[in-house]
């Protein structure tokens, strides 16, 4: 370790002005245990972290009782667990009071150091609060647990929400009084959020260009760096294809059967085995989230199609010119349910299919359905019709159909029906 390079990085910190920023929309409680901060690459993990920084500054907290350590900092590249207590040693020399109060350390990336957990477990043991955050599936929350041996509590920071996209915007609306010219620009952001996404970066580069450069980009982060490099993927091809299959199938139905299949018939040598372990890769880079058909035997949903979604729908810009919004409007319907941390399942019968089945503990708490326009009577008896058969196989009677634009109530087959619009239903959950 060089120490006047270390020393220089601690410096810089403390005297660096923390950035600005917007308020995320999660809350860490107040624990002992150590707060692991995961999610896809680029959705704000790390500006989240400099959010809880400013929240212990604004309890009085001193800044030199926070240390950050970023281990993709070009200062920090070659520094091993085994050194982070000389870089606390360090850091209290230069700081004295600080070793004489609790000291709150912020660990950037930390997979990139071989045997972080086991250092993570002793500086937590010893009475430090820790906070970590990382891209890596090694983050992962059931990898934390194992590791961590129930000394930590996850969190997922997904690309912004809608509310968190207009706090980025700076647009401020009260939704119950609000004029016309106000409801139309409103929404003009709902256009420009189910277009374009969550994504910090993407939302404040105004460039059309850019954005789906912006975008390129970050797809060949996740498929490179986070998957081909990590894992050391000789068949890239295959995981590009795999890629392009899910993608292609955001907000639908995915069957690895299916695409084993057609890329068998086309010739291309592979195992279903690869395939599921580079589907299980993807998850834990967070780029696709599965979700699986309700069934009331958990052995019946281990063996069900699941329905894929993205942990962005613009991903779906690279391979589509114009990605279907009723399926755009789904994934950010999906998106949203997961920020609240509800186990979220789709129902189908093989004829009707209901979107979410959103299950709390043991209780079924809503179906809801989503559908771009719901004025056509074909697809609206379709969509109905399903959440009513839905409704009365799985006895929940919290129904919604989530709409381009349509707020109503009505009684249908003794079911009661809300309809509400996206932007509204997005701003109030």
């Amino acid at each position: 370790m060089e120490i006047e390079r270390v020393k220089e990085y601690l410096i810089d910190f403390q005297k660096r002005e923390l950035p600005d920023l917007t308020s995320r929309e999660i809350k860490i409680t107040s624990t002992k245990k150590i707060k692991s901060v995961i999610g896809p690459r680029r959705a704000g993990k790390t500006f989240f972290l400099f959010q809880e920084m400013k929240t212990l500054l604004d309890k009085g907290v001193k800044k030199e009782n926070i240390l950050y350590l970023n281990f993709e900092d070009p200062w920090l590249i070659e520094i091993n667990f085994k050194e982070v207590r000389e870089i606390i040693k360090l850091h209290w020399q230069l700081y004295p009071e600080s070793s004489k109060e609790q000291l709150h350390i912020f660990i950037d990336e930390p997979q990139n150091v071989s045997g972080w957990e086991i250092a993570v477990r002793s500086l937590h043991d010893e009475g430090f609060d820790i906070f970590l955050t990382g891209s890596s599936s090694k983050l992962l929350s059931k990898e934390i647990a194992t590791s961590l041996r129930g000394r930590n509590l996850s969190y997922t920071v997904l690309p912004f929400s809608f509310r968190e996209f207009l706090k980025l915007k700076k647009a401020e609306f009260v939704i119950e009084k609000l004029s016309s010219k106000e409801k139309s620009a409103l929404l003009s952001f709902v256009d420009e959020y189910l277009e374009y996404g969550g994504f910090p970066e993407i939302i404040l580069e105004e460039s059309v260009e850019n954005k789906i450069k912006i975008i390129k980009e970050y797809f060949d982060l996740i498929v490179y760096r986070d998957i081909v490099e990590r894992y050391s993927i000789k068949n890239t091809q295959l995981i590009r294809w795999l890629i392009k299959s899910l993608t292609a199938s955001f907000s639908k139905e995915f069957s690895v059967h299916k695409v084993y299949t057609t890329l068998k018939s086309s010739g291309m040598k592979l195992s279903k085995n690869t395939l599921y372990s580079y589907l299980s890769m993807l998850e834990g880079s967070m780029f696709v989230f599965l979700i699986q058909k309700f069934k009331h035997s958990i052995r019946k949903n281990e063996f069900s199609i699941n329905k894929a979604y993205l942990s962005d729908f613009f991903f779906a810009k690279l391979i589509e010119v114009s990605p279907d919004k009723g399926r755009r409007m789904e994934n950010s319907v999906f998106l949203e349910l997961k920020r609240k941390e509800n186990e979220i399942f789709y129902w189908s019968d093989g004829n009707s299919e209901v979107d979410f089945v959103v299950k709390q503990n043991t209780k079924i708490r809503q179906l809801i359905q989503v559908c771009f326009n719901i004025d056509e009577p074909e697809t609206k008896k379709r969509e109905v019709n399903a959440l009513i058969k839905a409704s009365k196989e799985l006895k929940c009677e919290n129904l919604l159909v989530i709409t381009q634009d349509k707020e109503k109530t009505e009684i249908l087959n003794n079911k009661k029906i809300k309809y509400l619009p996206i932007w509204k239903w997005l701003l109030s959950i």
